[in-house]
């Protein structure tokens, strides 16, 4: 067996890669920054444990299983190490050699079972929310984070006591973090992950609803890899229409807060577009 893993940005395969797609910064100077990580499935888990952060991120219960098996055949996600078993929560020192070999192929003979059987399940009819399901440890996922404060996160996920996994996904986000510069804003101004120049001269309200849909769709790109104005605000009316309605992608986009009255949810100093949205639509006592 081949493997095949992920490159990132520097060309180095089999690692977790970060990008900032947007980096905030408001007249209180209190730095908004966005960024997409892609990182070993089996550790998403690791970083949705952090409450400082809005985040979204590709759903198995979205994608089609064929593409699916596409990338868990030429891509997948292998353990950056195999550690020694020992007790306690961290591994001893990494097997390397044929031990390492050895290891590697259990873990993609694994990957190939659950490959066989998701393709079961598709020719069953199953649907992809299930079949997808089997192929998540070998996956790589793609996440969207936004966040005002991520020295907790740095401290605990790039701490050699953090699993291998998911310390090099914190390595790439801190990086990326640190090799960004900040834009100011001003009071109205809107920090709008995945809206783009080449999206031409958006209003402000178009903008705010177009990059609401890219973060819940975690992509610049629809799902079959266009770029689709209208596509964009169809999904931002389903994710705020539907009954309860998806709130979690409008968490990203948002406006320096002016100091009127207290700021609600878990961005210092912003407003976001969720609770701008929510506040409007709430109902009014007579």
């Amino acid at each position: 067996m081949v493997r095949a893993p992920l490159p990132d940005a520097d060309g180095v395969v089999g690692t977790p890669r970060a990008e900032v797609v947007r980096d905030s910064v408001s007249p209180a100077g209190v730095r908004l920054t966005t960024v997409e990580v892609t990182l070993h499935r089996f550790v998403l888990a690791e970083l949705n444990t952090h409450r400082a952060f809005s985040r979204n991120s590709a759903s198995s219960r979205a994608i089609p299983v064929q593409r699916q098996l596409d990338t868990v055949l030429h891509d997948p996600a292998v353990p950056v190490e195999f550690g020694a078993n020992q007790r306690g929560m961290q591994a001893g020192p990494p097997l390397t050699g044929e031990e390492r070999e050895r290891a590697e192929a259990g873990w993609l003979a694994a990957r190939d079972a659950a490959v066989a059987a998701a393709r079961d399940l598709l020719d069953l009819g199953v649907h992809k929310q299930v079949a997808n399901r089997l192929l998540e440890p070998f996956l790589w996922q793609t996440v969207i984070v936004t966040a005002t404060d991520w020295d907790g996160f740095w401290q605990q996920r790039c701490s050699p006591l953090a699993q291998p996994e998911i310390r090099a996904a914190a390595e790439a986000m801190r990086a990326a973090f640190a090799a960004s510069t900040p834009v100011e804003l001003a009071v109205g101004d809107w920090h709008t992950p995945y809206v783009r120049a080449e999206d031409g001269d958006l209003d402000v309200e178009t903008r705010k609803r177009v990059s609401a849909a890219r973060c819940a769709r975690v992509s610049y790109l629809t799902h079959d890899g266009r770029r689709d104005l209208a596509a964009d605000e169809q999904l931002y009316e389903r994710l705020v229409t539907a009954e309860p309605p998806h709130w979690s992608p409008l968490e990203h986009v948002a406006t320096p807060a002016d100091g009127d009255g207290p700021v609600r949810g878990n961005l210092r100093g912003w407003r976001q577009l969720r609770h701008v949205v929510e506040l409007d639509r709430a109902p009014v006592d007579a």
